[in-house]
């Protein structure tokens, strides 16, 4: 098909940021589509600057692209001034590549990373010229595709989604092209779409909806059962074994517009063994899988020389975790190719990994913000959840960094966490203010800013249990610490609308049924709904209402243990007892050490892939606390001290 550019072209004058829509970015791939060829439209249903450096999107984007007899570009979401033109000119949603209308492709596919975007998947089909829902499709329309963390309850967007793929996407993504393949080779005859959803439903890794049938009992789920008996119960996630052999991206877009994240990214590791039960990445990621520390450093003085890039983040879940964190961050800064002006950021940091001697390193190199998550602002709250850092360990990682010249820092903490009481969430305020303190030794303009978010609980995590705190709790919760925050100097608040905590709770916790919730805040212009500027609480009030649909049923109310939920014909490889049994330790207020340097727990993710966690170190990180306390059984029929489990149940 002929690019979409001289009819764009004209629009962009009329649009605020016409970079979003213009493609050009180094790195870019050259793409040659042919009849043989399976084509794939890789959209992150959010705007430009923000899906362009989500890591997932451009892995695959590479991966396909090296193959012969497939073809990637990608898509995002156009903002609401551009849409507007577009629907006026009747121009479709298009590749920011080559400009190709969506038509032109086999494969619709989305990177799903937060609920709220929902209907903006809904409205990227629909300006694709697809119908919406996945039943109304015919032989010769293309297919809707979804992956991502919130494709582990994919529910929600069953009725709209051909296909899900459930975890990592390197290998997957080649197994489903092959099935694509062969269907694109064959007659497009009535009933060969439904076969070829069959086929991928067959495929590890892959969900097929409609491969699948929900029954009712009154409110509850009854029943999810495969429609044929050549249809698997479960779908089990996908997991990469061995991140050495996907070194991706190799070549990262560089962008010619200001975008989130502007900077070369390396993921160093994937997975998680800290055992935050409110953290669903940390969950669904296991088991611990490291990137070679050589490798690392490759890709880093590689990305750097080809992207021109003076800032890297090391990403994972939890960076300081790495075991040559260490060497990696003082080759990179002590480069002599890098002349001292490159900055390492380490995201997601934890308090009890960050030693003085990582502060020295990053010291070296240009300072950007640090950013720590205690999550909790007390101990007894911090063993709920099971982040088992010690005031002590946070004080200890502030100064390390206000000692070697950081002026400001972020701390990160969630509220309406189960059994959090006023105490708790003013302890929040309380170890801000000492935080402040202590960099007021070394600088008096020292600062921190609180960044504060309501907590949704997630499938796959010992919380999936837990009613959520509601919209008016939050909203107290969040003033009455507001208030206090007031009385210290140096503290600044901010925090996230409860009340897009309450969407965002619909959206990820729902079945089936609310998809027409979703479909229906969408029709009446609700777009963009994680925007604080277009979000709008009433659409989605309104909506359950119309739908008939409770707020207190889906979001607010506890489940029970033997409930099925949304999500239970999906598999994160993680014992149902496993996640059971932290829920009731969280409420009896026990913590349970990170399992990379005690004996296995049985959780599941390593027996039932068959790997076990890959770290090039087998020594536990210096100066981390890991409580202490008695021994004590967890109450199955199996003694805790058969597991080698040894909950933390006193304060360090």
């Amino acid at each position: 098909m002929n690019s979409l550019w001289p009819e764009l072209e004209h629009l962009l004058g009329r649009v605020q940021k016409p970079a979003r829509y213009i493609g050009c970015e180094d790195g870019i791939k050259v793409s040659e589509h042919a009849p043989h060829k399976v084509a794939w439209l890789l959209t992150y249903p959010d705007t430009y600057e923000i899906g362009l450096p989500n890591q997932g999107l451009q892995i695959l984007y590479e991966i396909l692209n090296e193959r012969d007899d497939a073809v990637a570009e990608r898509s995002y979401a156009p903002w609401t001034d551009l849409e507007a033109e577009m629907r006026t000119a009747r121009l479709p949603l298009f590749s920011v590549d080559n400009h190709l209308p969506a038509a032109a492709f086999d494969v619709l596919a989305f990177n799903l990373s937060a609920e709220l975007v929902y209907t903006n998947v809904l409205n990227l089909i629909d300006l694709a010229g697809v119908p919406v829902r996945a039943a109304d499709r015919g032989e010769t329309d293309l297919l809707v595709a979804a992956g991502g963390h919130c494709t582990y309850n994919p529910e929600p967007l069953a009725d709209f989604v051909d296909f899900f793929v459930i975890g990592d996407g390197e290998e997957v993504v080649s197994d489903i092209t092959d099935v694509l393949r062969e269907w694109k080779a064959t007659p497009r005859s009535s009933g060969a779409r439904v076969g070829m959803l069959r086929d991928l439903a067959k495929v590890p890794g892959v969900y097929v909806p409609a491969m699948y049938e929900v029954s009712y009992d009154g409110e509850h789920i009854a029943e999810i059962a495969p429609r044929y008996p050549d249809i698997p119960e479960r779908v089990a996630k996908r997991t990469v074994a061995d991140l050495a052999e996907w070194p991706y991206p190799k070549n990262q877009l560089v962008p010619l517009t200001e975008v989130v994240h502007d900077r070369l990214n390396v993921e160093v590791f994937r997975g998680c063994t800290r055992g935050c039960r409110f953290c669903q990445a940390g969950m669904i990621t296991r088991p611990v899988r490291e990137r070679p520390s050589e490798q690392v450093r490759t890709m880093v003085q590689n990305g750097l020389q080809r992207t021109g890039y003076d800032e890297v983040a090391l990403t994972s879940l939890s960076t300081a975790d790495f075991s040559g964190i260490g060497e990696v961050v003082a080759g990179t800064v002590n480069d002599p190719m890098n002349c001292g002006q490159v900055s390492v950021s380490l995201p997601s940091l934890r308090v009890d990994a960050f030693t003085v001697g990582v502060a020295a390193q990053l010291q070296k190199a240009r300072r950007t913000g640090l950013t720590f998550a205690p999550e909790a602002g007390t101990w007894r709250m911090r063993q709920v959840i099971n982040k088992l850092i010690a005031e002590e360990d946070l004080y200890r990682a502030v100064e390390s960094a206000f000692s070697q010249g950081w002026r400001r820092m972020k701390l990160y903490f969630l509220t309406g966490l189960p059994s959090e009481t006023d105490i708790d969430t003013l302890g929040i305020a309380e170890l801000s203010k000492n935080c402040v303190e202590i960099g007021k030794r070394y600088n008096k303009t020292a600062s921190v800013t609180l960044s504060v978010g309501g907590f949704v609980p997630k499938p796959f995590t010992p919380f999936q249990w837990f009613g959520q705190n509601t919209e008016a709790e939050l909203s107290r919760k969040i003033y009455m610490l507001r208030d206090e925050v007031k009385k210290s100097r140096g503290v600044q608040m901010k925090w996230h609308d409860p009340k897009a905590t309450l969407a965002e709770g619909i959206a990820s916790r729902g079945d089936r049924r609310i998809g027409r919730v979703i479909e229906a805040v969408w029709r009446r212009g609700g777009t963009f709904q994680e925007w604080s500027e277009h979000f709008s609480y009433d659409l989605w009030v309104e909506c359950m209402a119309e739908a008939g649909l409770s707020i207190d049923w889906y979001v607010y109310r506890h489940r029970r243990e033997d409930e099925i939920l949304p999500w239970s014909h999906i598999s994160a490889g993680l014992h149902h007892e496993f996640l059971w049994q932290e829920w009731q330790d969280a409420l009896a207020e026990v913590g349970l050490p990170d399992c990379r340097w005690t004996p296995c727990y049985d959780c599941g993710a390593c027996t039932g892939y068959g790997i076990e966690h890959i770290v090039a170190s087998a020594t536990p990180p210096a100066g981390g606390s890991q409580g202490t306390g008695q021994d004590l059984s967890r109450g199955g029929a199996v003694p805790v001290e058969l597991l080698g489990r040894k909950p933390v149940g006193a304060a360090p």
